[in-house]
């Protein structure tokens, strides 16, 4: 069977403990070991498991691989990584069971479709997504914990920088080549009232790249304008005190 692979990391990758590296090891034994054909691998970075579907293009493409034939279902290193907000994992499941689609999980093997003679399968799969919710929730408890303590000492405590801004020995200064990209995205929506996708391209064309060296798509750049202009929380904090 051809399978499309998605893995994922979240933005802050001490939510992960469980690498890129590792996940694909594991997508590709696996789908090896059943007999399967990994014909494209799909790598979310820097994604967080509650981030809707939609808004991951990674998955989204994944998605669209099935329903244009050019898969015959997914494959992840377990649901977890497919998403830990509930709502999110059921929508993805559903729109690739809605295509005719088969979904694996290399920790469990096949996720069967829901199946109105057996409501305990749906049952038991969504307290598994219960669980993983509540662990992500415990998690992100802890690291707000950390970060009030380490703001309460004034230093930087809100995770990766936003586009345009750069941690430094526990600082945030402003990034320049960044800031310039920032610029230009904005002058491309106010001036030339382009699209987000519109945008995209012609960021790529022009070589200024997202955070970390990834591809621009249009998500990414709607929330890079969206905060355009806002100071991050740390600077705002110790330039009105």
């Amino acid at each position: 069977m051809r399978l499309a692979g998605y893995i994922r990391v979240s933005t802050g990758s001490q939510l992960d403990g469980f690498g890129l590296e590792d996940q694909e090891r594991i997508v590709r034994r696996w789908t090896r070991e059943h007999g399967h054909r990994l014909v494209k691998l799909f790598v979310e970075k820097a994604i967080p498991g509650t981030v809707a579907g939609d808004e991951r293009p990674e998955l989204s493409t994944a998605l669209l691989w099935v329903e244009e034939k050019k898969a015959q279902g997914i494959v992840a290193p377990n649901l977890d990584r497919l998403a830990r907000e509930l709502v999110v994992q059921e929508a993805a499941l559903a729109q690739c069971w809605k295509h005719g689609g088969r979904a694996f999980m290399a920790d469990q093997g096949e996720i069967l479709p829901d199946d109105p003679e057996d409501p305990m399968r749906t049952a038991m799969r969504q307290m598994m997504g219960v669980f993983a919710q509540l662990d992500r929730g415990m998690t992100v408890a802890k690291l707000r914990r950390g970060r009030r303590i380490k703001g309460e000492k004034g230093q930087y405590a809100y995770g990766a920088p936003p586009y345009g801004w750069q941690a430094h020995k526990k600082e945030l200064t402003e990034e320049e080549m960044e800031q310039a990209g920032r610029a230009r995205a904005r002058q491309l929506r106010d001036e030339d009232e382009l699209s987000y996708r519109e945008i995209a391209a012609v960021l790529e064309a022009e070589e200024i790249r997202a955070k970390r060296g990834q591809r621009w798509h249009p998500e990414t750049v709607r929330r890079m304008l969206a905060n355009t202009g806002n100071v991050p929380p740390a600077i705002h904090k110790r330039s009105t005190t």
